[in-house]
C-alpha cells in the first residue's frame, strides 16, 4: 500500500483520518487545504486480492491498516480463463488497473446514490482516487449493531440501479455486499466500489459469497440482494463453498445442472428464523435461483411487499 500517515499532505489534501481497507485498496479522509471540503482518499495496495488481508481477532468496528473484523468480507481478483474461473492476487499493475476502471465507470455516471469521482491524482506514478465523503454507516455496521434494516434501502438500491442502466453508464454494480452500501443519516443509500470489468471479461472483482456464480451482469446485484436479505433475516450466509465449481462456465451438460442442483440446496430461511414472511422468502428465492428474475421483476416485487406491509 501507497504509505500514507495522518497529517500527511497529497497534492492539496489534509489527511485527517484512516476510514478502513479492502481486498486491493485503502481509504483515508481528508481535507482541502484551501476549500476545507472533506473528501474520501481511495488508494490501492501493492498487490490485492481479499484472501491476503488480515483479520482482527474478533468482530469490531474498529478500522486499522493492519487488518479488517471476521464478519467482512472483502473482494477478489476473479481470473477466467479455458480451465474455468480461479481466484488469484493482482500485483500493483492490476491494483492500478482496477482503481483507473473504477474511476472511470464513476466519472461517466451520474446519480445521488453512487458515490462521485471528484479527480483522479496521481502520486508516484499511481492512481489516487479523490471521492466525495460520505457521512453514514455501511449496512454491515447497521446490522452488526442490531439497527433497524429497512426494506426500503433495498428498493431504493434497484431503483438506482436500473437508472444507471437506462442511463447507459453503468449496466450493472457487480459486487453489491454491506460494506459497499452506505446509509446517510438521512437514510438515503449511497452506493460505492462498483466492480472492475474488462472489455474481454477475462478478469473480474466481485465478492464470491454475494456473487457465487460469478456473474458478470445485473443478474450479480440481484442474486447479492437476495443473499443480503437471507443474511439479514438469518444470520448467516446460505452458501459457505463459493463460487461454485463451474462459475463462469459456457458448457452445458448434466454434470453442470446436477452441481448446481445441489449447490442450490441451502438452507430455507424460515428454518432458521421462523417468522420470515413466505412472500420474502420466495422473493429470495427467485434471487438467488432463477435465472430470468431481474431488476425490474425485484423492483415490481419488494414494491408490492412494502405496500403491503
Amino acid at each position: 500500500m501507497m504509505k500514507l500517515a495522518v497529517g500527511e499532505l497529497i497534492q492539496g489534501y489534509r489527511i485527517s483520518r484512516f476510514l478502513g481497507r479492502g481486498g486491493f485498496s485503502s481509504v483515508f479522509q481528508a481535507e482541502h487545504e484551501e476549500t476545507g471540503a472533506k473528501v474520501a482518499l481511495k488508494v490501492g495496495g501493492m498487490s490485492g486480492g481479499g484472501r491476503q488481508v488480515t483479520r482482527l481477532l474478533e468482530v469490531s468496528a474498529r478500522r486499522t491498516p493492519d487488518g479488517i473484523s471476521p464478519d467482512e468480507l472483502p473482494a477478489e481478483a476473479v481470473f477466467f480463463d479455458h480451465a474455468g474461473a480461479r481466484i488469484d492476487l493482482f500485483d500493483e499493475a492490476e491494483v492500478d488497473a482496477m482503481l483507473e476502471c473504477e474511476a472511470g465507470l464513476l466519472e461517466a455516471s451520474d446519480s445521488p446514490n453512487l458515490v462521485s469521482l471528484q479527480e483522479c491524482l496521481m502520486v508516484d506514478d499511481r492512481p489516487v482516487l479523490v471521492l466525495d465523503f460520505v457521512r453514514g454507516k455501511t449496512l454491515r455496521e447497521k446490522a452488526r449493531g442490531l439497527e433497524g434494516i429497512h426494506l426500503n434501502w433495498f428498493l431504493s438500491i434497484v431503483r438506482t440501479l436500473i437508472g444507471l442502466r437506462e442511463d447507459g453508464t453503468m449496466d450493472y454494480h457487480g459486487d453489491l455486499k454491506p460494506e459497499n452500501i452506505i446509509i446517510k443519516p438521512s437514510g438515503k443509500i449511497v452506493l460505492i466500489d462498483p466492480a472492475m470489468r474488462s472489455s474481454s471479461q477475462s478478469v473480474v472483482t466481485t465478492t464470491p459469497h454475494y456473487n457465487p456464480l460469478l456473474y458478470t451482469d445485473s443478474k450479480a446485484d440481484v442474486m447479492a440482494i437476495g443473499i443480503m436479505i437471507y443474511e439479514i433475516l438469518t444470520g448467516t450466509l446460505p452458501f459457505d463453498d463459493v463460487p461454485w465449481k463451474y462459475a463462469g462456465s459456457n458448457s452445458g451438460g448434466e454434470t453442470l445442472r446436477l452441481s448446481l442442483s445441489y449447490f442450490y440446496s441451502y438452507c430455507p430461511p424460515q428454518m432458521l428464523n421462523p417468522k420470515t414472511p413466505q412472500d420474502l422468502e420466495q422473493m429470495i428465492y427467485r434471487c438467488i435461483t432463477v435465472p430470468s428474475y431481474g431488476l425490474e421483476e425485484l423492483k415490481a416485487d419488494l414494491e408490492g411487499f412494502i405496500g403491503k406491509a
